[in-house]
């Protein structure tokens, strides 16, 4: 599932904004109230307890939401309740290629089966060329014969794994 708004983004650039745990939802509201393009990856998943089990909607990257915005409204952004800051370096936010961004959209919108995945440094990276993924790019693991990609989100240092067959991958 994917929350994300339809503000014209012509002249932004995506950046990571890191809210205080569990305030997600919360920033992406205050977000897009603020006619702010905001992008929040969502991932259903199944909570026992002692006496049932329910399907709860839970951030696929918890304690970060994807901005689309210009950097003259950098204060815009910083001043909604929820936010702790932008990712960036020295101070400085930093953008997220939009082909990272539309990687995890096109693997939310996709019916495959994924998980969340420890951000991995090393690996072969791939493009996949077949498939819903089309065009995504990622890091590839062996596991017991079969392939998984890696779809990550290199500012945050975070990734999600997916079951992509060897024949619909081609080496970068």
């Amino acid at each position: 599932m994917i929350l994300t708004s339809n503000t014209d983004i012509s002249e932004n650039n995506w950046y990571a904004v890191y809210t205080i745990v569990r305030h997600e939802k919360a920033v992406y509201s205050s977000l897009i109230d603020k006619s702010i393009n905001t992008y929040l990856p969502i991932r259903e998943v199944v909570n026992r307890w002692k006496d049932r089990n329910k399907k709860v909607l839970l951030p696929l990257f918890p304690g970060y939401i994807f901005v689309n915005f210009d950097l003259k409204d950098k204060l815009n952004v910083l001043t909604t309740k929820g936010v702790v800051r932008i990712l960036g370096v020295n101070g400085n936010p930093t953008a997220i290629p939009d082909q990272q961004i539309n990687s995890i959209k096109g693997l939310l919108e996709s019916n495959l089966n994924y998980d969340p995945y420890q951000y991995l440094v090393e690996g072969k990276e791939v493009e996949v060329i077949n498939g819903p993924l089309t065009g995504s790019r990622g890091k590839v693991i062996e596991r017991r014969g079969q392939y998984r990609l890696i779809l990550s989100v290199d500012l945050i240092q975070r990734a999600v794994s997916v079951e992509v067959d060897i024949d619909d991958v081609d080496l970068i």
